[in-house]
């Protein structure tokens, strides 16, 4: 299985950007698909987080601001960006969680976890 994250890149502050990640593979079925971010000398954080069946996390510091949604079918998840602000400015990472294939099927829990190699967003002020 392997994530590829597209959509990072240079915005003003105010302005909006979107973000997507497509999963492929021999996948079954993915439980949840999120996003993660990590701005310079600071953990990662969890921005915003959605199930298969549409239930949302998101981050305080991104509500109202930011939207998630997947398409199950095509294994992709979005986040759509606006009102972007200059500490919005990180390395985006998607991630799957709970993905069944065929291999992972012989696991004891079924499933495993899948990270995409990051995108990277700055804001200017």
């Amino acid at each position: 299985v392997q994530l590829q994250a597209f959509g990072g890149g240079l915005v003003q502050a105010g302005g909006s950007l979107k973000l997507y990640c497509a999963a492929s593979g021999s996948i079954l079925r993915i439980n949840a698909m999120g996003w993660y971010r990590q701005a310079p000398g600071k953990e990662r954080e969890l921005v915003a987080h959605i199930t298969s069946g549409g239930n949302t996390i998101y981050a305080d510091s991104v509500k109202g601001r930011f939207t998630i949604y997947r398409n199950n079918a095509k294994n992709t998840v979005y986040l759509q960006m606006n009102s972007l602000k200059p500490e919005d400015t990180a390395v985006y990472y998607c991630y799957a969680h709970g993905v069944a294939t065929a291999q992972t099927l012989r696991f004891p829990s079924g499933v495993d976890d899948y990270w995409g190699q990051g995108t990277l967003v700055t804001v200017s002020s």
